[in-house]
């Protein structure tokens, strides 16, 4: 009979438990005061209030006035400039002409992004120089873009005009006619744009599983089947997002383009022929000195882009393909 008696294993000791560890899931950081986190919010209230908020009441209540800011007197009109804009013909073509504006852009814009985006995701020499050369024109700012187009469609020394010259004779009046005019601020809206359209696309189409196209090519389809029925429908999320971000840039960015370009001439019909929303609403304040009329052409266009904020996020999700 044995008079050893069995040792005890002692258990390596656990090691100690993290901060994040020891806390409980319903554990949550709290403040010791009701006004404390008031205080850290205050900076970004404060600027947010004088820099939008109070400019924008303002706005409001200056759209039911007539004013003249040199007299400095003011007449409360109510909707009167509502309705005075609505139903103006001038109003009612550069609704239309800004609505075919953002048309071309997006639609066409979205175009070239995704057709570069998809060359420029190809295994080939110098991709990263190609990337870097699409996403380029997004770093310039509108005046600077609107500068460069500006020199080359230059009708006297542009080196457009220089080109066309040399090899079929003619010199184009770009900014004098209105059909090449508005052509020109569409492709330049374009253009500006593209980097900004190319890098989301670039990015989705890296993430699209190289299995999926594999399993095509499989199957038989060619490559322009494998890219509009397999690739381009697991792309929907980014041009559902893109879509509606080129629609408010189109409405807004075009401002410094315009305004460098064409003044939003040549004159056609009632008004200028590039003549848009964001570009009718500064001459009108800032030119014509006619602050009612621009304050409630700012209401309208705020009520504009929430209804596009509503569309994105009511309706187009329905729409969307997620799965892979």
């Amino acid at each position: 009979m044995s008079l050893v008696q069995p040792t005890s294993v002692s258990k390596p000791k656990a090691a100690p438990k993290t901060q994040a560890e020891a806390a409980s899931p319903d554990e949550h950081a709290t403040f010791k005061g009701r006004w404390l986190p008031w205080l850290f919010l205050a900076p970004t209230l404060i600027v947010l209030a004088i820099f939008s908020y109070y400019p924008a009441a303002r706005t409001l209540r200056l759209s039911v006035f007539r004013a003249n800011i040199f007299v400095g007197n003011e007449q409360f009109v109510g909707l009167g400039n509502f309705t005075e804009l609505l139903s103006s013909p001038v109003y009612h073509q550069v609704v239309l002409q800004t609505l075919v504006f953002v048309v071309l852009v997006v639609v066409f814009g979205l175009l070239f992004a995704l057709g570069l985006a998809w060359l420029a995701s190809k295994p080939i020499p110098g991709a990263r120089f190609y990337r870097l050369m699409l996403i380029y024109p997004y770093a310039l700012s509108p005046a600077i873009a609107g500068t460069l187009w500006l020199f080359l469609f230059n009708p006297e020394v542009g080196p457009v005009n220089a080109l066309l010259e040399s090899v079929i004779g003619v010199k184009p009046r770009w900014l004098d006619n209105p059909l090449l005019a508005f052509g020109l601020v569409v492709v330049a809206a374009i253009w500006k744009g593209l980097g900004y359209n190319v890098v989301f696309y670039l990015a989705a189409l890296q993430n699209v599983p190289a299995e999926i196209t594999e399993a095509a090519e499989i199957d038989g389809a060619t490559a322009w089947q494998s890219f509009w029925r397999v690739v381009f429908p697991l792309l929907s999320p980014m041009t559902f997002f893109l879509t509606f971000t080129n629609i408010v840039a189109a409405l807004f960015d075009s401002f410094g383009l315009v305004r460098i370009l064409t003044r939003g001439g040549p004159v056609y019909g009632e008004t200028g022929i590039t003549t848009f929303l964001v570009y009718k609403l500064y001459e009108d304040g800032f030119t014509f000195s006619k602050t009612g009329a621009a304050a409630s052409q700012a209401v309208l266009m705020l009520l504009l882009v929430i209804c596009i904020i509503v569309l994105q996020f009511r309706y187009g999700n329905r729409k969307v393909h997620y799965g892979a």
